[in-house]
């Protein structure tokens, strides 16, 4: 079951009239799986690659692998990327990236630990990036940065209201 803040997101972008797509991670496919749950998905989900693993990044989405050593898998940089390369594969209104350390194993540090999730969100001419340390079980860490990206969405939509 998606939380409300995803359901009401779905929403929103629908009425909008914008449609949805997700090039994920860390969350590894549970946004895209999160979205599809919800009663307005038909109508805004337009699908999503989960590039798990760095070399999925290079190969799919065609990141150089010298940008994806310099600043890691799980960065900012990356994650931004990942949006922009993401409207190569599915037009969508939103493009969503995320990737993050919800567990260890990854290119965690004391600077970056586990917990630590980036998104990127592109909504037209807006470019989001978030940055967040959340605690809890992967999962726990997960279900926040999904819910953190609906309500970055929301709080867009209702702002910018393109």
């Amino acid at each position: 079951m998606p939380s409300q803040l995803v359901i009401d997101c779905s929403k929103i972008i629908k009425e909008h009239n914008l449609t949805i797509a997700f090039a994920e991670s860390a969350t590894a496919g549970r946004l895209a799986s999160e979205f599809s749950l919800t009663p307005d998905s038909g109508a805004v989900l337009k699908g999503g690659l989960v590039c798990y693993d760095a070399c999925l990044k290079e190969d799919i989405l065609m990141i150089p692998k010298g940008f994806v050593d310099e600043f890691t898998p799980e960065s900012a940089e990356v994650t931004k990327e990942m949006a922009l390369r993401l409207k190569k594969f599915i037009e969508s209104g939103i493009q969503v990236a995320t990737t993050g350390l919800p567990s260890p194993g990854g290119s965690e540090t004391k600077e970056k630990p586990v917990g630590t999730m980036f998104s990127h969100i592109l909504i037209g001419e807006s470019s989001i990036a978030i940055h967040r340390v959340f605690e809890g079980t992967p999962e726990e860490i997960i279900l926040q940065s999904i819910d953190q990206v609906a309500e970055t969405i929301m709080n867009e939509l209702k702002e910018n209201n393109p």
